[in-house]
């Protein structure tokens, strides 16, 4: 897919979308492959504020260099694109995991951090404190559900192909405040 198209499935889906500065050239591309693409994975910021946030993930920080995501979804519902191409996002996860998501089977135990995800998966990070007391509106959720779904209709993807950092890495807990697996169903009701 595109960056173009990309753009176009995300409000096709009913999404408001920014675009932030050249985020269909901003990649990591030069540290390695991005694709073959087969799932997509949500994260949560441990950040307040939008206009913070979309920084950060834009921008990333010593450490970590951005893009640090495709896309930031607010807590207003807003998407925005800060990237398109390999991002900072999945780090190294579980390789049985990985079978499943393009088997679009149950995940196994996320036991080993073995392959690379920045390869594998569209990333999206949600805008929210991941104490698990930090609200995450409606609109957000359903924001979360649209560029989630809007992928996996691009790509002929089932639900399955949605997970969440925690899923993936030993150790992670994002996103927390939510599960996955009704994020899952909420999406599998929208492709249906």
């Amino acid at each position: 897919m595109s960056a173009s198209t990309f753009l176009d499935v995300l409000k096709s889906e009913g999404l408001t979308v920014v675009q932030v500065g050249d985020w269909r050239t901003h990649n990591r591309n030069h540290k390695g492959p991005w694709g073959p693409v087969h799932g997509v994975m949500i994260h949560h910021t441990v950040t307040k504020g939008t206009a913070a946030t979309v920084r950060i993930c834009r921008d990333g920080y010593a450490a970590l260099p951005g893009p640090l995501c495709h896309g930031v979804i607010a807590k207003d519902g807003r998407v925005h694109l800060v990237g398109y191409g390999r991002a900072n996002h999945a780090g190294s996860g579980d390789d049985d995991v990985l079978r499943a998501v393009i088997a679009e089977k149950a995940l196994p135990a996320d036991n080993e951090a073995n392959t690379d995800g920045n390869r594998y998966f569209y990333g999206f990070e949600c805008e929210n404190l991941g104490d698990g007391k930090d609200p995450w509106p409606a609109v957000q959720l359903e924001a979360i559900e649209k560029a989630a779904a809007a992928i996996c209709r691009y790509h002929g993807w089932g639900a399955p192909s949605v997970i969440g950092h925690l899923e993936w890495q030993p150790g992670k807990i994002d996103p927390r405040g939510f599960t996955m697996a009704s994020m899952r169903a909420r999406i599998r009701d929208r492709l249906a």
